[in-house]
């Protein structure tokens, strides 16, 4: 009997394009959802005849209460390396097997940058514009060389957008609680002592840190409060990492210029909810890291990590 494996949230119905499932074929039925399950008695009920699910990111929690309702679940695999929304010792105790994918940092370090040009230069309301025949220039933009860049972290990606704001001439400060004066001097970047003089001292604002206890609630009113009223925020790291309410009363408020954002408190975003109207709010669906590139490695080794644990010899373990 073949076994059965779920493919989640493939919004995109790109997972199977993406990848040769061929290697897999002859011992596994793929099924893939481009729906996203919140209630997890449905998700639950949908997963119960899979020996192996495939899930994206961090979108789809399994803690313990939906993994003990899974006893035919055998092999979880997770796009990335890291996954915080996974209950290994549950995972252990059901005999289940987490694995793991590559995951290029170069789209998110991209979408980033398409953030803040689009907010620097009011991409969307001049395009609308045009193409509606509106006013012919409405806006005057922002300039980047010359301005100051303040970087929320400066690990792999974050230095990654410091060595793009360097290139088109701008000032690079960065701070974060690991940040050493060492690691900013090899980035190029200016090392700053506080998260406080960051703020109050950047023209452009750019999270890239990851969610943990410590970063949890970072930028909440008052630090947001910091910010010049000229000041562009960008956040394609974590949602949690920036109070979504503070930000959205800043935004209605004019205390600060725009923001973007590529990644919400609730995902995907209700119809309702008031980001979705907020003004001087450039934001897109989690594109961070969806590209050909990426999900050809994610589907790709997932292939691998399948054939893998079939063959009794599971590959990127996590957990």
């Amino acid at each position: 009997m073949r076994l059965r494996c779920a493919v989640l949230d493939d919004f995109q119905n790109a997972a199977l394009d993406s990848a040769d499932w061929s290697p897999v074929e002859d011992r596994v039925e793929v099924v893939a959802f481009p729906d996203h399950v919140t209630d997890e008695d449905l998700l639950a009920d949908r997963l119960a005849g899979f020996d192996i699910v495939v899930t994206l990111r961090e979108r789809v929690p399994f803690p313990a209460s939906l993994l003990d309702r899974l006893p035919r679940l055998k092999l979880l695999v997770a796009s990335g390396m890291r996954n915080s929304v996974i209950d290994f010792a549950a995972a252990r105790r059901n005999d289940v097997t987490v694995c793991g994918t590559a995951s290029s940092s170069a789209p998110p370090v991209e979408l980033t940058w398409a953030l803040l040009l689009g907010l620097a230069r009011n991409l969307v309301p001049e395009n609308r514009a045009l193409r509606e025949g509106g006013p012919w220039q409405s806006t005057v933009g922002a300039d980047l060389h010359g301005r100051r860049l303040g970087l929320l972290g400066l690990g792999k990606i974050g230095s990654r957008v410091a060595q793009v704001g360097l290139a088109f001439g701008m000032r690079v400060g960065a701070w974060s609680q690991n940040l050493t004066r060492q690691r900013a001097d090899e980035v190029g970047a200016e090392f700053v002592e506080t998260k406080e003089e960051l703020l109050r001292s950047s023209d452009f604002v750019s999270v890239h840190l990851a969610l943990g206890d410590r970063t949890r609630g970072l930028l909440g009113a008052r630090e947001l409060a910091l910010l010049k009223p000229s000041a562009y925020l960008v956040n394609t790291s974590r949602a949690a990492i920036v109070d979504q309410d503070a930000l959205c009363d800043a935004l209605r408020a004019g205390r600060i210029a725009g923001a973007g954002l590529d990644v919400f408190d609730v995902e995907p975003l209700p119809a309702d909810h008031p980001l979705r109207t907020a003004p001087r709010l450039l934001a897109t669906p989690h594109l961070g890291y969806v590209s050909r590139a990426n999900y050809a490695t994610y589907y790709g080794q997932a292939v691998e990590d399948i054939h893998a644990f079939l063959a009794g010899e599971p590959l990127r373990r996590l957990g």
